[in-house]
């Protein structure tokens, strides 16, 4: 399993404002885009889509930018894989869009996988925007 880069992107570039978060009213995608290296345009695309997820805020204009839409402990990796990639589905079983296996209707597997969904999506819900900002710990 493998996620897409702009999921990845979309951690960064979250975790960048989460250490914002409490310090200043609104970040534009300008500052963020500097800071995490990433290209505007890509900064850009990530807001309208995060916005629309409702893990962030927008506003456009004289003031304007954008700020997370909740704390940061009360956002996960699961809400951000999900606003991105969409539900998490490992295989077309368990995905409520077109089903084209040869074996739906057979296989013993099948009825499975939504366990091994929840225990990936409950994995990725465990790890908060809070955690993935604050700077690691050296061992």
């Amino acid at each position: 399993m493998r996620l897409s880069a702009q999921t990845d992107y979309a951690v960064v570039m979250l975790s960048a404002a989460a250490r914002h978060c409490g310090i200043s009213g609104r970040l534009n995608a300008t500052v963020l885009a500097d800071e995490t290296g990433l290209p505007l345009p890509t900064v850009q695309k990530l807001v309208s889509r995060l916005a629309s997820a409702g893990l962030i805020e927008s506003a456009r204009g004289t003031g304007g930018g954008f700020r997370l839409a909740r704390p940061p402990a009360t956002i996960t990796l699961a809400d951000i894989v999900e606003a991105i990639e969409g539900p998490i589905a490992l295989t077309q079983c368990v995905d409520t869009g077109k089903r084209d296996c040869c074996i739906d209707q057979t296989c013993r597997v099948k009825p499975h996988w939504n366990h091994v969904n929840g225990a990936v999506r409950g994995a990725l819900a465990g790890v908060t925007l809070a955690s993935l900002s604050r700077t690691p710990e050296l061992a």
